[in-house]
């Protein structure tokens, strides 16, 4: 496909690269307890390298660590003290609610004198499952699937994610109680949200079960179990909120959560966003970083990315050919009907090159950086100058209706396929216009 493709290529490597795991947490890692254990938990796409690098600085400390990781199928990694478990991502299975409780149990037994590592990266809301007493699995399977139908941007499925489970919103450092919890974060949110990130469970954010249900109202999620565990719940913390009005002294569990754990951030979409910038500008493009926290419909933001490239082509802004336009955040995909196969980065590259004409002088990638798109094997697409002039627009609109971008990508032979990162920090994209040698092959 040429060395545009080559290029694009070696910036989503470093991207990766830019976010492995295991030294972001090595960099963080205390001292251990003078006198107690070092207790791990974790959940995510990237828990299984965490754990290993906390297993590793320790050991060579002399320190025996314990405890229980869950991550997503096909992500784990050998671990030598850490169990490593498996589960289903985006919508949670039965081993994910096994792996919940595991968790709860690892962080209950802590004691005062131990520190537990709690180690958090994106997919942790689906993987960790602990549903609220009287809400059964097949509920949040259902409004998780519901939710991800909708449309509804990742904030606000976490929203509804974290009053629907007894881990999220901060209630895994309360359950560690009396222990130090100090967690690690590896971001897949825009902002970098502490509190959004595998929604939460070190960190409260203020939202309440009446914002869960007023996010189910917005997208029209029809969830009744859901939304009767969460009207209960609302009107338990009404309870709460008015006994501790009358007895304002009251300590709460969860400030003495805080007092306890510091949550602090170690990898970001940002410094990935920087390090494939870095090798573009080393095979001789002008880089422009749009931003890092684009949102909204995916086949919608792929145009935009489109329209900006045409401006560069054509006029020269907001740089010169040859530039390479990177972003990087979270779009979304409203499926219509049944749904084909594809993923929002797929769906994103899809919408670009529809907005682009055949004769553009441009190559796109729009890959995760978990190397997972959707429910496919692939991390994304690519976008050649070589696929404008191929594309069937007719029949790409179509299955771009139908939300079925993998079969256009794949019958072009231009899905990007790179196996699991063992990492997540959102998406990262690149539009190159024009090439150093103005040769877009």
């Amino acid at each position: 496909m040429g060395t545009h493709s080559d290029v694009l290529r070696r910036a989503f490597a470093a991207a990766v690269a830019a976010a492995d795991p295991g030294a972001a947490v090595r960099a963080h890692l205390p001292p251990p307890p003078p006198r107690g254990r070092v207790v791990v938990v974790g959940m995510g796409k990237a828990a299984a390298p965490m754990a290993a690098a906390v297993e590793d600085h320790y050991d060579g400390l002399g320190v025996a660590v314990e405890g229980v990781v869950v991550t997503r199928y096909g992500h784990a990694a050998p671990l030598r003290r850490v169990r490593c478990l498996e589960a289903a991502h985006p919508v949670p299975d039965a081993a994910g609610e096994a792996a919940g409780r595991a968790l709860l149990a690892a962080v209950d037994a802590a004691g005062a004198d131990d520190l537990v590592l709690v180690l958090v990266s994106g997919g942790g809301s689906a993987l960790a499952c602990a549903p609220l007493p009287g809400l059964d699995l097949a509920a949040k399977q259902a409004v998780t699937d519901a939710l991800l139908r909708s449309g509804a941007e990742i904030g606000d499925m976490n929203v509804v994610r974290k009053h629907l489970s007894t881990i999220k919103g901060g209630r895994l450092a309360a359950r560690a109680a009396p222990a130090r919890v100090l967690a690690l974060v590896v971001s897949d949110v825009v902002g970098d949200d502490l509190a959004a990130v595998a929604s939460g469970p070190t960190v409260a954010d203020g939202s309440g079960p009446a914002d869960a249900l007023a996010v189910l109202d917005r997208f029209g999620v029809d969830a009744p179990a859901a939304r009767a565990a969460l009207e209960r719940a609302a009107r338990e913390r009404a309870a709460l909120e008015r006994a501790a009005r009358a007895d304002a002294g009251a300590a709460t569990t969860q400030g003495d959560a805080d007092e306890r754990c510091e949550t602090r951030l170690v990898a970001s979409n940002q410094a990935s966003l920087e390090a494939a910038s870095a090798v573009l500008a080393e095979a001789g493009y002008r880089t422009v970083v749009l931003s890092n926290a684009i949102t909204g419909e995916a086949r919608e933001a792929g145009a935009f990315h489109a329209a900006v490239a045409l401006q560069a082509w054509r006029h020269g802004q907001p740089a010169a050919p040859p530039v390479a336009l990177v972003s990087g955040g979270e779009t979304t995909v409203t499926v219509r009907g049944e749904g084909g196969r594809g993923g929002r980065n797929s769906e994103f590259a899809l919408g670009l090159a529809l907005a682009l004409p055949a004769d553009a002088p441009v190559a796109a990638l729009a890959a995760d950086s978990d190397g997972i798109d959707g429910y496919g094997g692939h991390a994304g697409a690519l976008v050649t100058p070589a696929l404008l002039r191929a594309l069937d627009r007719v029949a790409a609109r179509d299955a771009l209706a139908r939300h079925d971008s993998y079969s256009v990508f794949e019958g072009l032979d231009h899905l990007l396929v790179t196996g699991p990162t063992r990492t997540n920090v959102n998406d990262v994209r690149v539009v190159l216009v024009g090439a150093p040698d103005q040769a877009m092959r």
